[in-house]
């Protein structure tokens, strides 16, 4: 689908996207918003998903716990809709930004995947560091939003 990886140079300097995607086919993808510049999720893409996110302009991810891919926000309503997609140097990561609005991304009903700190200092007893929320409320309710569907994440 994409141009065969052959050298250094063109995978580095090269302005041909060459992805080099895992042993299992994926590629990590890092996703922020393009208003507020807050990481929303982390994610991986396979080599269907990067080109359906491409050629649709809205997100799509390959979900290792269904083995399937997901059009992000389907379900939800809060679609992800790219405003831009880099690569990094060596082309085995992608960096997506987002447009979603007033919605959210995280599958637990908060905007961001990442809503909880965690504190930084000496670790005293690793079982009981206690994070703090970023985030006080959910933009949705999971249990209304996806009932009868599997948990999204694998435990």
């Amino acid at each position: 689908m994409f141009k065969k990886r052959e050298n250094v140079v063109e995978i580095e300097e090269g302005n041909l996207l060459s992805p080099k995607f895992d042993n299992d086919g994926l590629i990590p993808v890092i996703t922020m918003c393009s208003q507020t510049k807050e990481i929303l999720m982390h994610g991986y893409m396979n080599v269907e998903a990067l080109k359906k996110t491409i050629e649709t302009k809205e997100a799509h991810y390959y979900s290792r716990s269904r083995q399937s891919i997901w059009h992000k926000g389907k379900t939800s309503g809060f679609v992800q809709k790219v405003t831009e997609i880099k690569i990094d140097d060596d082309q085995d990561s992608i960096w997506l930004t987002v447009d979603i609005g007033n919605g959210a991304s995280c599958h637990v009903g908060y905007r961001s995947c990442f809503y909880r700190s965690i504190p930084l200092g000496p670790i005293e007893n690793g079982r009981e560091v206690e994070m703090k929320f970023t985030e006080k409320e959910k933009k949705f309710d999971p249990e209304k939003v996806y009932k009868g569907q599997p948990n999204p994440t694998k435990i």
